[in-house]
């Protein structure tokens, strides 16, 4: 005993080991002699068996410190083996968030706090100890360390404990990241300003005043009113205030509002459902109920002419509300009538300074240096400096003037300025009556290419206001023989238009341009000047059109997006070339010899109009571009087979078209061909003999017989050609064949029963969008799991469906059906039609889907079981009495805000697995309709 006492004198044990030695020492007669025989470092799990009685007389603090000291070897291989468990788990982890990073996806919070946890493991300090410790062997070293030695056992117990917690919890994680939840505000392309300072802090201070609802800014074109719009809205988003959206909206309307483009702007921003069919009163309706909702900020880029808020879907902002609503326009009086009178800025043009240092911004970094310092620059430096100062000042404080013709001369050498300013100059001293601007203007485009030149001038023939889609501007310039065939040199020709600011691109969709309005009156001031000759009256809200005199001498026409009637006379323009008269939603008469001197037509656009025949076409020879689309014409001219040349002939939603004479076959040049969703369905591929379209490249197509759609799938080449394909009162029992179908109709199917698809990795890639519409016996489309890009499904009476997609799949199917098989590759042209897997988890279905909308199913009961849908923004239900729930839930992360819309009455009677996703899910989504 002495001994003992003498050691925990000298070596200060820890209260744990005195306790434990003292235990032994009365229990044991041999526990003098035990530290001598066992090394600390050293004691086995036998030894510690033997003592675990005595552990268990001791209190839990105690325990703890004995059990880590006599199992630290053990615990030690624990936690090593625990070590290269986490580290695989990690790495696991990572890598998943690692792949929603790359799709712009936030890393979900959870994940983040685990990883966290991870890093603040401090295992290689543990393992640096117990290396240290297992260098000691003899008695008085191990008694010496025998406190550092139970300080590094609770070390290993406790790192185990967390590293089994951190394994079992990464293990768990189903979601690694999330799209960013909707922004109050969407940031604009953020523009440099100059000069711009007082007036935008005019708009701040308006804005915070709380009887400040509606505000005006006015200003002549070209002054900056866009430019201060953008900086406003940007400056929002930096700022902590109320509001629950703010939306962006371009109006540009001249004598006719684009109704349409702004309410699809509200929409997309709010993401509510889209309906190209609702009557614009309705979703106008509609589109005030959503906003009520909110605390509101909008702004309105461009007011022409005074519109009530209400007709497009704008609730009138009040203090109440405390919404706002910010407008731009040339005219004080549309800021007048628009209730903007007592919250007014008046926009002014730049002084020396600011037209200076905006001008010198777009020149590149050699000539701003010019200014830095006359005195140290050379005699040549100094005289571009002077031409430069001249050609700013000429600008006359105009922001889009400046900027125009300061990109213009960026690089421009040091001997072309001096030509750079009488080009300039000339061009405003020959020209009377006309505003200076466009001379200043002009010399941007003077820079261009000829073909640039003339893409551009052919930008002026759509209306002043909204935009203008790329894909039609290509077209048309294909066919008018700009492009020589080369489909991308137009998307190349745009791009440049945009780079030297004579286009704009659209701030709302990528697809689309839009241009200036001082931008397009300076373009038709151009066409004035020169040879060519265009008749220009298109958004004009025109109810007549302009008189046959006018018609004669143009090359180009365009009077479309007006209320035209009637077409009852027969021009006399032979040199016309392009006529655009789409959009002319009245337009049901055309004199039958209207074309008949138009032999030099190549462009001839008439869709959206209600003409319900086409007039003579025999003098149309040199025609490449015909679209006829969402007219109600009723039969096709007998001999259409003349246009020989034809390259796009556009037929799609021809509601009314039952009868085609012509032959299609004669039409050798023809690449585009669309029946789409025409009411002439194809019923024997021998009346068209499409076989003979050895150019074709992109067909849609109508099929009503089984036997007509045997024949597309037996041809390859019609097969591959295949973009757009509607089934409608098709005997089931038949088998689709294509390889890049991106839209799919199947309607009025009385027999269908089920759809299988072929396992094929490349199965059905290119589907996008798919209406299911009266099919009475379908009972579900678990098919379309497998359509990878979908972002638009639509299905509307089907009467027996119970359930859209089953998370297993029966293996008997029967009924008829209808096979869905992919040309993928000639190897796997022969594989069976099997159905899908269920080995399917479907954690990886709709990675696209944005769009669901489910109408007129009265027995639906179920759409499938709760998931993720990374991409989905709506849900759209109508008319499904017995639909009891959704797949929708608030633990899921969704990739946009969705907007659930249905009946008060069919939200109230859904059933929810947790009560408290009501009110999560009603507060964040649900619009009622």
């Amino acid at each position: 005993m002495h001994f003992l006492l003498e050691i925990e004198a000298d070596f200060e044990l820890n209260r744990s080991m005195q306790f434990f030695l003292r235990l032994k020492c009365l229990s044991l007669g041999q526990a003098i002699v035990w530290p001598t025989l066992f090394p600390i470092a050293e004691v086995t799990s036998a030894s510690g068996s033997c003592l675990q009685p005595l552990c268990e007389c001791l209190d839990d603090t105690v325990a703890q410190d004995v059990a880590s000291f006599l199992h630290l070897k053990s615990n030690w291989a624990d936690l090593d083996k625990a070590k290269k468990l986490l580290l695989a788990v990690e790495t696991t982890v990572r890598a998943r968030v690692t792949a929603e990073v790359a799709k712009l996806n936030i890393c979900d919070p959870q994940v983040q706090v685990w990883l966290r946890r991870v890093e603040e493991l401090q295992l290689d300090a543990i393992e640096e100890d117990y290396s240290q410790l297992r260098n000691y062997s003899c008695l008085g070293q191990c008694t010496i360390h025998a406190h550092r030695r139970t300080s590094i056992g609770m070390s290993v117990v406790e790192a185990l404990d967390e590293a089994n917690k951190l394994i079992e919890e990464g293990r768990r994680f189903k979601k690694f990241g999330f799209k960013p939840l909707h922004k109050i505000v969407d940031p604009l392309p953020q523009i440099e300003t100059f000069g711009l300072e007082t007036m935008l802090s005019q708009l701040h201070d308006l804005f915070e005043m709380g009887d400040s609802d509606i505000i005006g800014v006015w200003g002549q074109g070209g002054v900056g009113k866009t430019t201060l719009l953008h900086v406003f809205n940007n400056d929002l988003e930096k700022k902590t205030h109320d509001y629950q959206i703010v939306i962006f909206i371009e109006v540009s309307n001249s004598e006719t509002l684009n109704t349409v483009e702004i309410q699809q702007t509200i929409s997309d921003r709010l993401n509510l459902p889209w309906n190209d069919a609702e009557p614009i009163a309705k979703r106008a309706r509609f589109l005030i109920k959503a906003l009520a909702r909110k605390r509101f900020v909008i702004l309105l880029d461009d007011v022409r002419k005074k519109f009530r808020l209400e007709d497009v879907g704008i609730p009138t902002p009040d203090t109440k509300s405390q919404s706002k609503l910010i407008l731009t326009s040339r005219y004080q009086e549309v800021c007048f009538q628009m209730n903007a009178q007592r919250s007014l800025i008046t926009m002014q043009i730049l002084g020396n300074d600011a037209s200076w240092e905006l001008f010198s911004s777009k020149l590149n970094k050699e000539a701003s240096a010019a200014v830095e310092s006359l005195g140290s620059q050379t005699w040549k430096r100094a005289m571009r400096l002077a031409h430069s100062i001249k050609i700013a000042q000429s600008c006359g404080g105009l922001p889009l003037a400046l900027n125009v013709i300061g990109t213009a001369v960026a690089g421009l050498e040091e001997s072309e300025w001096k030509s750079a300013e009488d080009a300039i100059d000339t061009n405003m001293k020959n020209i009377e009556g006309v505003d200076e601007m466009f001379g200043r203007l002009k010399y941007s485009y003077d820079r261009l290419t000829p073909t640039q030149q003339q893409c551009f001038l052919y930008c002026t023939l759509f209306p002043e206001y909204g935009s203008i889609s790329k894909e039609q501007l290509v077209d048309y310039w294909l066919a008018e023989g700009l492009l020589l065939n080369d489909r991308e040199k137009g998307y190349q020709i745009i791009r440049s238009l945009v780079s030297a600011c004579l286009l704009q691109a659209s701030v709302s969709m990528s697809t689309k341009v839009k241009m200036h309005h001082v931008i397009r009156q300076m373009g038709l001031w151009l066409v004035n000047k020169s040879d060519i000759k265009f008749l220009v009256q298109p958004g004009m809200a025109l109810d007549k059109a302009p008189s046959a005199g006018q018609w004669n001498k143009a090359t180009r026409i365009s009077i479309m997006s007006n209320n035209i009637t009637e077409l009852s006379f027969s021009p006399k323009c032979k040199n016309v070339t392009t006529l655009l008269i789409q959009n002319n939603p009245n337009l049901n008469k055309m004199s039958y010899g209207f074309f008949r001197t138009m032999s030099s037509l190549k462009v001839l656009d008439l869709s959206h109009t209600a003409i319900t025949s086409f007039p003579e076409c025999d003098a149309l020879v040199a025609l490449e571009h015909l679209n006829l689309s969402h007219t109600h014409i009723v039969t096709l001219p007998e001999r259409l087979w003349l246009l020989k040349e034809l390259r796009h002939l556009d037929l799609s939603v021809t509601v009314e078209l039952v009868y085609v004479l012509c032959n299609f076959s004669k039409l050798h040049k023809l690449k585009v061909f669309n029946l789409f969703r025409s009411h002439y369905g194809i019923r024997d591929f021998d009346n068209l003999n499409l076989d003979s379209l050895k150019e074709l490249l992109f067909l849609g197509i109508t099929i009503y017989e089984k036997d007509a759609l045997k024949k597309l799938n037996m041809s390859r080449p019609l097969a591959k050609s295949t973009h757009r394909l509607n089934l409608k009162y098709l005997v089931a029992d038949a088998e689709l064949t294509t390889s890049h179908l991106q839209f799919l109709t199947l309607s009025v199917l009385p027999s269908l029963e089920s759809v299988l698809v072929a396992p094929m990795s490349h199965n059905f890639q290119y589907i996008r969008k798919l209406i299911i519409s009266q099919c009475p016996k379908l009972l579900n489309i678990t098919w379309v799991r497998r359509l990878r890009l979908l972002e638009r499904l639509v299905i509307s009476h089907c009467d027996r469906m119970l359930e859209i997609f089953e998370d297993q799949e029966d293996e008997e199917q029967c009924g008829e059906q209808l096979k869905l098989q992919d040309h993928a590759s000639d190897k796997q042209e022969d594989q069976a039609i099997v159905e899908t897997s269920r080995n399917d988890t479907g954690q990886n279905d709709f990675p696209k889907l944005r769009l669901v909308v489910l109408t007129g199913l009265k027995k639906l009961r179920s759409i499938c079981k709760q998931r993720e849908f990374p991409c989905l923004e709506t849900l759209r239900v109508e008319d499904c009495p017995n639909l009891r729930s959704i797949p929708l839930s608030c633990t899921h992360n969704y990739g946009k805000q969705k907007q659930i819309c249905g009946s008060v009455d069919w939200w109230e009677k859904l059933q929810w697995e947790h009560r408290e996703e009501v009110a999560c899910l009603d507060n964040k989504y649900f619009i009622p309709i």
